[in-house]
């Protein structure tokens, strides 16, 4: 991943589309079907000021109802933003790696998920893919569907 310069560092600037098509010019189309294909996944995206890097991201959240009744949500991806392109993350743990491996993902995405290291003391790794057009969102929708059906049960 390049190390370009995050873009919506402004508090005060909220990233409304208008704003997000100025920042990803061609690659806007791409993140517009994502947008599109949330309804499919029950995923509501909301908007969160992420204090460590002083810049608005977008975060993927799916809610259900456990067999209890209990009211469960579950951070399924965070999206930030670049000039020309957008990185969608999807997280998580370590231990279900090998798992991982096992979905119908490209081989390329393979090769990502074995790669990427975990961060820090934590048990979790991010699978990262920098958007600019709509190649990758086979592979990302393959990846927010497994996570979304993870250990919910």
């Amino acid at each position: 991943m390049k190390q370009d310069k995050l873009q919506l560092k402004e508090y005060n600037v909220f990233p409304t589309r208008e704003v997000l098509q100025s920042i990803l010019g061609d690659s806007y189309p791409a993140y517009e079907a994502f947008q599109e294909s949330l309804v499919d996944f029950k995923i509501e995206q909301d908007w969160q000021w992420y204090k460590p890097y002083k810049a608005w991201f977008a975060r993927g959240q799916y809610r259900w109802i456990s067999p209890r009744g209990v009211s469960k949500e579950k951070t399924i991806y965070w999206v930030h933003f670049f000039d020309g392109y957008f990185v969608i993350a999807v997280w998580f743990k370590d231990k279900n790696r090998m798992e991982i491996l096992n979905t119908n993902v490209s081989e390329d995405t393979k090769k990502l998920i074995r790669e990427t290291g975990t961060m820090g003391k934590l048990p979790t790794f991010p699978v990262q893919f920098e958007v600019r057009n709509s190649k990758p969102l086979t592979d990302i929708y393959t990846l927010i569907r497994w996570k979304k059906d993870l250990e919910i049960v």
